[in-house]
C-alpha cells in the first residue's frame, strides 16, 4: 500500500495531492536506485556525493559536503573512503589546516560521474513520460509557486 492508498476521497485535495507527490517520488527514487545498482554498481548516495563533487571543481571540504548533502559527516566520510580506494575521487591538504582537507573527483571519478549523470537524466525523463512537455512545464511552474509559498511561511514560523 503506498501513501497515497491512505487518503479517502473526503480529505482535502490538497493532502491527496501532497501523497500523490510523495508516491511518485518514492516511485521515481526507487527506480532510479534500482538503475543506479544494476547499471553502474553504485548507490543513490554515492552518486548524490560524486554530484555535488561535480559542481565544485576544486572540490569541497568535508563539513561542506556533508552541509550540502544534508546528512552526517560520519555518512559522507564512510562514502568518501569508498571512492578513494575505488580511485573515484581523492583528498587534498587544505593549506594553513592541518586537520582538514577537500575531497574532488578523479579524471576516472568525473569520467564515470558524466555516465552515470547522462543516464540518471534518462531515466528522470522517462519518469516523466507520460506527460507531454508542456505538462511538465505547468507542473514544474505549478509546484515552484507551492515552493516560494511554503518559503515564505517557513520564514514567518521561524
Amino acid at each position: 500500500m503506498d501513501m497515497e492508498a491512505r487518503a479517502h476521497s473526503e480529505h482535502p485535495e490538497a493532502l491527496r495531492l501532497w501523497l500523490r507527490l510523495l508516491t511518485c517520488t518514492q516511485l521515481v527514487e526507487k527506480k532510479v536506485r534500482t538503475l543506479l545498482r544494476e547499471r553502474f554498481s553504485t548507490t543513490l548516495p554515492r552518486f548524490d556525493l560524486m554530484a555535488q563533487l561535480e559542481r565544485a571543481p576544486d572540490g569541497l571540504k568535508m563539513n561542506e559536503l556533508s552541509r550540502r548533502m544534508m546528512v552526517t559527516g560520519g555518512n559522507v566520510t564512510g562514502i568518501t573512503d569508498q571512492l578513494v580506494s575505488e580511485g573515484l575521487v581523492e583528498r587534498i591538504d587544505v593549506q594553513g589546516d592541518r586537520r582538514a582537507y577537500r575531497v574532488r573527483l578523479t579524471p576516472r571519478g568525473r569520467k564515470l560521474f558524466n555516465e552515470m549523470a547522462r543516464a540518471h537524466e534518462d531515466w528522470i525523463v522517462q519518469a516523466f513520460g507520460a506527460l507531454p512537455e508542456k505538462e511538465v512545464a505547468t507542473l514544474h511552474r505549478l509546484l515552484g509557486k507551492v515552493k516560494e509559498h511554503a518559503r515564505a511561511h517557513t520564514k514567518e514560523a521561524s
